[in-house]
Parts: C-alpha cells; structure tokens; sequence
C-alpha cells in the first residue's frame, strides 16, 4: 500500500479505468463513473480537514504531504507529490465537477468509451494538482490535454471535427513553449557545480535563476499555460470547443482543465521567476484586460448558449491571470477564489445548456422562449447562474472579483488603475449579457408549441445542478473560510523578492 495520500489521487482513477474497461452494462459504467468521482470528492475533503488540522497545528511548510519516487534518476526525474491550500481547492472542485459531470452524462451515447476517455482526463488534472516536479507535472498536463480531441471529436456536435483538431493544435503549441520554458529551468535549476533539479521547492531554495535568464523563460512559461487559460490573443480555440464538446467534457474543460493554465502560471511561472514576473507583468496585464473586455463584448452578441457561456470563460478566467498578474496577496487570493467561482458557476451553465438543448435541440436563444413556464426547475437554476456570474452578493462571483479589484487597486500608479477600471467595466457588460440571454430564454411568449411538451430536470439532473448551485452559495456565504485556506500558499517569503506584501 503507498503510503502518501497523495498517490492514490491517480490510483483511484487508474482503478477506474480497470473497472470500465470490465463493465458489461451500462448500470455498471454508471456506477463505476459515480463511486469512483465520490471516493475521489471524499479523499479531496478528508485531505483539506487533514490539512487545516496540521496548519492550526502550527506546521508552516509551503507544501505538505511531500513526498518523491525514483522515475529516471539520469535526468533526475522524480514522481515528486505536496499540496498547499490551492492544490487541495482545485482537487475538491475537480471532485464536484467530475461528480456532477458524470450524472449529466447519464444518458450518453456510447457510455463505455465516453467514460474511459473522460476518466484518463481526470487522471491527468488530478496528477498535475498534486505534482511539485516540473517534469511529471508536464507530463500529467498533456495526459489532461490529449483526450479532448477524441472526446470532442466523436461524442460532441455541430463543427466537431474542426472545433477539434483547432482545440488540439492549438494547446499543442502552447505545450511546446511551456516544454522549452521547462527545460530552460531545469538546466538553471541549481548552481554551478550541483545536480539539476525538476522539483519546484529545490529550485526556488536555489534561487539559482539569474534575472537575465527568468526575462527569457518567464514568457514562455507564461504563455504556454496562459494558452489553456484563454488569454488573448491565444483565445479562439476555446469558444469552438466549448460550442462543439458535450455536455461533461464542456464542464471539466471549462470548470477545471482551464484553470490548469491559471494554476501553473502561478505555481510556475510566478513562482519559480518572480523578479522576471516584477519586470514583464505589465505586457501580459494589457493581455489578460484584453481578455476581460474582449470575452465580455463577445458574448453580448452571441446567440448560441454555449458561445455565449464560452466567452463569458474567456472574460473569467482573463481575470484570474489578470488578478495573478498583480503580484500582491489580496489579488492573488482573489484570483484563487475566482478559480473556485468560475469552475463551479460555468459547469453549472454548460450542465444546464446541456439539459435544455437534450428537450429542444437547439442552443439558439432566438428560437426558445418562455422556459420558466415549461421547465421551471432549470429555469431557476439558470438565473442562480446568471446571477452568480454578474457577482450577485451572496454568491461566489461577488466576494471573487470584489477581492480581485481591491487587491489590484493596491497598486497606485496610473497604468495599473486604469487597467482595474477597465477591467471593473466588464462587470456592467456581464450583466447585459446575462439579462439579456434570461430575457429572452425564460421569459416572454413560448416561441414553439412542441416545447409545451417537454418534461422538467429529472432526479440526476436536479442531484447535478442543486449540488453545483450549494457549493456556489457556499462561497459566496463562506468567503472566509476558503480565503484562509490559501492564504499561507502566500507567505511573505514568495514577496521578498518582488518587495511587494
């Protein structure tokens, strides 16, 4: 038996995987897919009481439960393990999602297959989470990252093919500047004379990495996993994606493997070149503001559901690098929180979309109409959805980009004000999108007679979206809780470089 926690966040989903490939009938893929996504939300939710018991204990270590495997010791390669307070709040909103995924996928063609691919997706995000060395944490990226081609490919819809392959090329490029920003690292990773070093801890002891050389492989870095995070310019695949994938892939892609990118631009790029990161934020703080207006205006003149929701990401998880961007703990801790926020809010939106378009078979909000009167239950659920992403107070946007705005506007030169004003305006073109798609979705005539007809959320769509919209609410009450949580992944010692609190 291992010894480490840790592990067993890629031996439950690898025991997974055994038992799909056994599974004979489709009670049985449902069961495997369900017990295997609460043992794993279970083990994420006794690890964070475990860990708070050991911080109020007074252990200060930037990461726990460390512990390191042999892979290839010529290269120094190591299955290297620890979490913080962020690794654990991504790993308990991977379980959610995957749980609430799996019951939106109950009536999915081809479930055996659907299920296998879907599984070894969450390996790989479940692996780069808990990952400290650079290597193996790349390797679990591209696990997470190679089956969204098959999985959009054949089980998704309208432009599938080319949403698809545009997906794949262009996070596959992504993935060979963050490679080369890698290796970079590693061969600065410890002093003249000393062995070379994959793990993150050895190589920030080091601190080996001369500024001249962080200049050089911090844009790598940062674009290669900003890539995953929908920054602009690099944005486009995302909203053909998401428009093309069904409806669970559509909620790990955007509720969790997006937050990949914001996750390792901090863990990595941030944290392994913080001067580099003083010296070069503000060209990707131009970047990520195009992002948060950009994605914002973009989805005001959507007509498509899932279009509108996909830009909307673009907008969100612009902000999260934006806030990262800033450099100073209450922005970071907002940009964490924003994380959580947007993971949960937008799996709630592609789950709903999903389940409204399985009844009317389409996602054009100019064909559907008077949806409260029909499918009551998803209708409410909708508008908690909208209401979270315009930062409703009480529900998670609201303490995420509040925390966010404040935090950025710590900073009191005029390039950075204007930039938070900028980005504080996407809060008023959210809310015209928001009311605009509520508007003509759930209100007003019913456009079609057939949709008199359609039935309301049955037991394992209601199960799915009512435990989204308690872990929203949860946040949004809450804040406290999960802003202790994170906030020793922000020490002073992470600022002392960058003279910053």
């Amino acid at each position: 038996m291992f010894s480490n926690i840790l592990i067993y966040f890629v031996v439950i989903p690898l025991v997974m995987l055994l038992g799909l490939a056994l599974c004979q009938n489709i009670k049985q893929i449902r069961a495997v897919a369900v017990v295997g996504s609460v043992a794993l939300t279970a083990l994420s939710v006794w690890l964070l009481i475990d860990y708070l018991g050991l911080r109020a204990a007074g252990v200060e270590d930037p990461m726990l439960y460390v512990d390191s495997w042999s892979w290839f010791a010529p290269l120094n390669i190591n299955l290297a393990v620890g979490v913080d307070g962020i690794s654990i709040a991504m790993l308990i909103l991977t379980g959610f999602i995957l749980i609430t995924g799996s019951f939106a996928s109950w009536e999915i063609p081809q479930p055996k297959e659907f299920f296998l691919w879907l599984v070894l997706l969450s390996t790989g995000v479940y692996g780069f989470f808990i990952s400290i060395d650079l290597f193996t944490m790349f390797m679990f990226y591209e696990v997470a990252l190679i089956p969204m081609y098959l999985l959009i490919g054949v089980w998704g819809s309208g432009n599938k093919n080319y949403s698809a392959m545009k997906l794949t090329l262009m996070l596959m490029g992504g993935s060979a500047f963050l490679m080369l920003g890698l290796i970079g690292i590693y061969y600065h990773s410890a002093p003249e004379g000393q062995p070379l070093t994959w793990n993150i801890l050895e190589i920030v002891n080091n601190a080996s990495i001369s500024l001249g050389w962080q200049k050089f492989l911090f844009p790598m870095t940062f674009v290669g996993f900003g890539v995953l995070g929908a920054m602009f310019p690099f944005h486009t695949w995302s909203p053909d994606g998401h428009a093309s994938a069904p409806t669970a892939v559509s909620m790990l892609h955007a509720g969790v493997l997006m937050k990949l990118g914001g996750y390792g631009c901090f863990r990595v790029a941030i944290y392994l070149m913080p001067q580099a990161a003083n010296e070069l934020a503000w060209i990707f703080i131009i970047l990520t503001g195009i992002s948060v207006v950009y994605g914002a205006f973009s989805a005001c003149v959507q007509n498509d559901l899932k279009y509108i929701n996909a830009y909307s990401s673009v907008s969100h998880c612009g902000l999260v690098l934006f806030a990262i961007l800033m450099l100073n703990t209450t922005a970071m801790t907002g940009a964490i929180m924003q994380m959580l926020s947007h993971g949960l809010m937008t799996a709630l939106f592609f789950a709903l979309i999903g389940m409204i378009y399985g009844r009317t078979h389409t996602r054009d909000i100019r064909e559907m109409g008077g949806m409260m009167q029909i499918l009551p239950y998803l209708s409410v659920c909708y508008v908690i959805a909208g209401m979270a992403s315009l930062g409703l107070p009480g529900l998670s946007g609201f303490v995420a980009e509040m925390t966010i705005f404040v935090g950025s506007f710590q900073h009191t030169d005029l390039f950075h004000r204007v930039f938070v004003i900028v980005a504080c305006s996407s809060i008023v073109t959210t809310a015209v999108y928001i009311l605009r798609v509520v508007g003509k979705l759930l209100y007003g005539p019913v456009y079609d007679e057939h949709h008199m007809t359609l039935t309301d959320a049955k037991w394992w769509e209601r199960l799915s979206t009512a435990t989204l919209i308690v872990c929203v609410a949860a946040i949004g009450c809450f804040p406290n809780f999960f802003a202790d949580l994170i906030k020793f992944t922000f020490s002073p010692d992470i600022f002392k470089v960058l003279g910053l609190n």
